[in-house]
């Protein structure tokens, strides 16, 4: 994951390097998936996500294009 101040400096990063633009998803978006995915992870009885539930928590935070597509 990288972070850029606009889309244009994505454009220009993508531009410069030659790499397709991947998904782009806002600071707070980020921050509230960091929060939810990793949140429990030292609980003893974490366990991995299922992919429904994967889609469910990125269909919260705004993340329905393509690209999260899990299953």
């Amino acid at each position: 994951m990288l972070l850029f101040r606009s889309e244009e400096h994505v454009d220009r990063w993508c531009r410069k390097w030659r790499q397709p633009r991947g998904e782009i998803f806002s600071l707070e978006q980020q921050w509230g998936l960091a929060q939810s995915w990793y949140g429990d992870r030292l609980q003893l009885d974490w366990r991995r996500k299922t992919p429904f539930e994967a889609e469910t928590l990125f269909a919260e935070l705004g993340l329905t294009s393509a690209f999260w597509d899990v299953r």
